[in-house]
């Protein structure tokens, strides 16, 4: 295991395109950060970067205290997994992890017992005389884990690893993911779009936008005290609502009510509030923002109201189970101070104190 190190690291591609700009990450020995954001945010672009299959245009990634920027994938002494699972299909799952093994010319009795103990970790003991079509999507997933993993490397990759497999199985894997680090804490990256994986697997999140980092903290840090507007809207299922509101004399004002006292300086603000924070009410009153009913989508265990507020500001309550609204009945939505955030109206940065609306 190792620490891993981005320092300044910038790839610019032909015609300008930046991929990534002035990286700054420490990724602690034996952690596992996971990497987060849109399609086309640079995560893939570091996670690349670090193995050595791209080369940054300026900057330096170091690997345990050694820069490794003119070191070859091979010379990195990390493992990556792909979403593809990249098994050789005409092998054995047996020779498939042997494979790395071999090639370094590991002997015999330590190919056989890491074989053996790494099928055993991942539960693919008994499918080691198969051949990956002889699998599921589940089990050729643990077995490129594992391909990776027998090699015992100093940084463990994982490249949206989960991203073929049906619902009912990424949960079952991801499950493996979290218990496998447990067991064996090697110091592991994990490149996703999916916010749901980032907040359930991780020790810490990099929340990431246009090559450039957003956040960088734990599940709770980024869920509750998130950095920006980008990372309230990203992270979170549904994410949080946005609305536009503006302060006058300390009193917010959302569309033309007013709301409570607010600690932030008087001027234009983004409101931002949780789904499951806000509380419909069928029968106005002071202090609650007004709205009307677009839909609601019945769940289960609870439902979820689509309400406009304004003109056209679209957001989400989660409600009771059993909540039933026709589309264009009047509501008041209640906001609980102690849940409600600022933002910067023109950057969406949070406010620097990030108070919460006061009573």
């Amino acid at each position: 295991m190792a620490e891993v190190e981005f320092r300044d690291v910038t790839r610019k591609y032909a015609g300008g395109t930046v991929a990534l700009k002035n990286l700054n990450l420490t990724v602690g020995d034996g952690e596992f950060l996971i990497l987060v954001g849109p399609s086309g945010c640079g995560k893939s672009t570091a996670l690349r970067l670090l193995a050595g299959l791209d080369k940054p245009t300026s900057g330096e990634i170091r690997i345990g205290g050694s820069v490794v920027n003119g070191l070859a994938p091979g010379e990195r002494d990390i493992a990556m997994v792909f979403q593809n699972y990249a098994l050789y299909p005409h092998m054995t799952v047996y020779r498939n992890l042997a494979y790395g093994l071999r090639q370094r010319r590991t002997p015999r009795d330590e190919v056989e017992r890491r074989v053996r103990e790494t099928a055993a970790l991942l539960e693919i003991d008994e499918l080691l005389d198969r051949k990956p079509g002889q699998l599921s999507g589940g089990q050729r997933q643990r077995v490129a884990m594992g391909r990776a993993l027998v090699r015992k490397p100093q940084a463990f990759l994982l490249d949206e690893p989960l991203s073929n497999l049906d619902a009912k199985l990424r949960n079952q894997v991801r499950g493996d993911l979290k218990r496998l680090h447990r067991e064996l804490p090697v110091t592991s990256i994990y490149v996703t779009h999916d916010q749901v994986e980032a907040m359930t697997l991780g020790d810490r999140l990099c929340v990431m936008s246009r090559g450039e980092v957003q956040q960088i903290g734990t599940t709770d840090d980024i869920y509750n005290r998130p950095a920006n507007t980008f990372v309230a809207a990203f992270m979170g299922s549904p994410p949080m609502n946005l609305m536009p509101g503006v302060v006058r004399h300390g009193t917010l004002h959302v569309g033309d009510a007013a709301i409570t006292a607010a600690a932030t300086p008087d001027g234009p603000v983004t409101v931002g509030v949780r789904p499951e924070h806000l509380e419909v009410r069928t029968t106005m009153a002071d202090g609650m923002v007004p709205a009307r009913v677009d839909f609601v989508e019945p769940l289960g265990s609870h439902a979820l109201v689509t309400a406009i507020v304004g003109d056209d500001t679209r957001v989400v309550v989660q409600a009771p189970a059993g909540t039933s609204l026709d589309a264009g009945t009047r509501i008041g939505l209640s906001m609980p101070p102690e849940r409600t955030y600022f933002f910067d109206a023109t950057t969406g940065d949070a406010h620097p104190t990030r108070e919460r609306i006061a009573l």
